[in-house]
Order: C-alpha cells, then sequence, then structure tokens
C-alpha cells in the first residue's frame, strides 16, 4: 500500500457536536435529533433527512450560511477527533505512506482539520474539490491526489454508499471502518462483506497492511477482512426469533436501494 486516503466525518472526526449544535440552533434537546439521525441511518438515507423530518422542506445548505452569520457555525478542535487518529496516521507515515484526508465537508472544516497540524500529506474538503461523495467524480480527485496506482491506494470510511462502494467502482482498494451510524448499522449488511477488502475496528489496523507481505498476510485475519472472531460479534450472539429475522432481512433490503 503506497498511499492510504481517508474520509473524515465519523472515520477521523466524531459527529457529536454537529448534531448537536444543529439541535440547539433548531431548538429541540440533542437526543431527539440523535435518534431521527439513527431512524434515518436505519432506513438508508441521508443523515441531513433527520434535519428534514423537524423542518420539513428544510434547505439545509442556507441554514448553514444562517448559522455561521449569526457566529454559530462550525467549530473542531482536538476533542473531536478520534482517540486513534494521530496514532495511526503518524505510524502510517512513519512507514513511509502517502496519508490524504479527502472527505465531504465544508470549506471551513477544511481549513479547521488543517489548523490542527493532523501528520497527513494533504487535507482537502469537497467543498474545496468542488464535488460531494459519492459523485464519481470526487473519487477520481482521489486517485489523483493519492499519487500511487489504484491498485496501491486505500480508501478508508465509514458510510458504504458514500465511501465504500464508489471507491470500489473507481477501482481503488477498499476499508470499511465500523465506526459512527453507518459504520455499526452497515458493517454485516452482504453488500458491503462482499464489497470491503478489509474491515477494521480501528485505525491503528491500518498498520498492518503496510507491512511486508508476509506480515500483511498475518495481519489480515486481525482486521477482520473477513468478519470472522470480532469480540462485537461474540458478544451479540446471533437473533434467533422470527421478528429479529425480520428485522434484519428489512435493514439488508434498504441498503441496496441506497447504492
Amino acid at each position: 500500500m503506497e498511499t492510504i486516503v481517508l474520509g473524515i466525518g465519523e472515520t477521523l472526526v466524531r459527529d457529536d457536536r454537529r448534531w448537536s449544535s444543529w439541535a440547539d440552533w433548531l431548538g429541540v434537546p440533542p437526543h431527539t435529533l440523535s435518534a431521527l439521525v439513527g431512524a434515518a441511518v436505519a432506513q438508508g438515507h441521508d443523515a441531513t433527512d433527520a434535519l428534514r423530518t423537524l423542518r420539513p422542506g428544510m434547505d439545509v445548505e442556507a441554514a448553514y450560511r444562517a448559522r455561521s452569520a449569526a457566529g454559530r457555525g462550525e467549530h473542531l478542535d482536538e476533542s473531536d477527533l478520534y482517540q486513534d487518529v494521530r496514532p495511526a496516521l503518524g505510524e502510517l507515515r512513519a512507514a513511509g505512506v502517502r496519508v490524504v484526508v479527502a472527505g465531504n465537508g465544508s470549506s471551513r472544516a477544511g481549513e479547521l482539520l488543517r489548523a490542527l497540524d493532523l501528520p497527513a500529506d494533504l487535507v482537502v474538503t469537497s467543498a474545496e474539490w468542488g464535488v460531494r461523495k459519492p459523485d464519481p467524480e470526487f473519487f477520481a480527485r482521489v486517485a489523483e491526489a493519492a499519487e500511487a496506482p489504484p491498485a496501491a491506494t486505500l480508501y478508508v470510511g465509514d458510510h458504504p454508499a458514500d465511501d465504500l462502494f464508489p471507491a470500489a467502482a473507481a477501482g481503488l482498494r477498499t476499508a470499511h471502518l465500523r465506526r459512527g451510524p453507518y459504520g455499526h448499522w452497515w458493517a454485516d449488511h452482504p453488500d458491503v462483506v462482499e464489497t470491503a477488502e478489509f474491515r477494521i475496528d480501528a485505525l491503528t489496523e491500518l498498520v498492518a497492511l503496510v507491512r511486508p507481505p508476509g506480515a500483511e498476510a498475518a495481519g489480515a485475519g486481525a482486521v477482520g477482512s473477513d468478519g470472522e472472531g470480532s469480540s462485537e460479534e461474540e458478544a451479540g450472539g446471533e437473533e434467533t426469533d422470527a421478528a429479529g429475522a425480520e428485522r434484519e432481512g428489512a435493514r439488508r433490503g434498504a441498503l441496496r436501494s441506497v447504492r
């Protein structure tokens, strides 16, 4: 692996502050908006549909601009990063891997991320590129920014429809991260299992993928490329009742509608 490209929201950055600030702006309890975000995720919809549930017909971009004009725009600091971000990115760069951060976000988000001085060679957002995931053009830009062949470029993200599927369609190698609502809810969906070359629970697991061939083969099982042996599965067990099977069937069917 020569280059690893990572998404932003729920890959590097926790979305707690994002949704809490929206709840505050709309005057609703944070748990209400969080529950609606969860419902959107479970149905395979865009998480921002939760905002439109609260305010039907809402123009999210216009509301974002209004928040910024009122001095209540985006904020991002070290506390918003997942704890494995700096160790993982630092180890990857030390191993000689080019590290790129490229995901959906505003120009302001790009400025805030770069101000954190992450151990990355490039940090860029969709607004700065003028195209958003899952548009194929976004992943064409990723391929350019990687400065490596697609077969030597790994795209890492939590969102199947925005990250995993379009990255694979662009010929990039893929790693699905079990993190955040999308990452957890869709982790074992057949399309995710089939498409993701690697499935990981933490960014630090990426380091094993850039080791020499012998070490990489040994590490493949550790990162759960076949999904077996994860502590979450062992702890959770299997649902055997009819209601559980019905829920799982509905959940699996929904993702295909957004692929």
